[in-house]
């Protein structure tokens, strides 16, 4: 599974830097989105929503959001 770390980065930029990782996977492959912006729970989905990629899991743990997609197909 392919990992992002956007922490400390405000939006948009977890949206971009999520976009920039997902052009480089295939359909099915996992990411991991490492982000500290609250607005990512909330953008990241909506960004995978409009392109067809998949939220497989958020998870809030102290300051650290991680939210897991299932990059779908082109």
């Amino acid at each position: 599974m392919k990992s992002v770390d956007a922490r400390c980065l405000l939006c948009p930029l977890p949206v971009i830097r999520t976009q920039d990782a997902v052009a480089s996977l295939q359909a099915g492959d996992s990411l991991e989105v490492l982000c500290t912006d609250p607005g990512a729970i909330h953008d990241i989905p909506a960004w995978c929503r409009v392109h067809g990629h998949e939220v497989c899991d958020i998870n809030e743990q102290e300051d650290t959001i991680t939210i897991t997609i299932r990059v779908g197909s082109p």
